[in-house]
């Protein structure tokens, strides 16, 4: 399948391997979302697939991923465990638990429109 982020199609991902430059550090940038259509609801509601990754391999376990949201909602229900808005802007990925190196989780949500989706803020294990 593949997914958009930011207006181009993605394959495939990268992983980002550690090394002495990089080892032990980690960020937000380390986190990535995508997100592209799916089949549509059989009322005719667009859904979308999310994707959210951890694209370091080793030495970067990353929690509390808060991501940009807006005024996220669906009409299909998501596991709060996975996805869910706390605030105006301000969605929490996997309950706070942590993605691993190399982790993936994904979720899909209905709505008229796709929201953009972009990682606010994280906390390094």
């Amino acid at each position: 399948m593949a997914l958009s982020k930011e207006n181009s199609t993605v394959f495939a991902r990268k992983l980002l391997l550690a090394s002495p430059d990089n080892e032990g550090r980690c960020s937000k940038d380390n986190i990535v979302i995508f997100q592209g259509p799916s089949i549509p609801l059989l009322s005719g509601i667009p859904t979308y697939t999310v994707q959210v990754l951890n694209v370091c391999v080793a030495g970067c376990s990353i929690s509390n991923i808060h991501v940009h949201c807006g005024w996220f909602s669906s009409t299909r229900l998501i596991n709060p465990k996975l996805f869910k808005r706390i605030a105006f802007d301000d969605c929490l990925v996997n309950n706070g638990g942590a993605l691993g190196p190399g982790d993936s989780l994904s979720f899909e949500y209905a709505n008229s429109f796709p929201y953009p989706l972009s990682v606010s803020s994280v906390s390094c294990i």
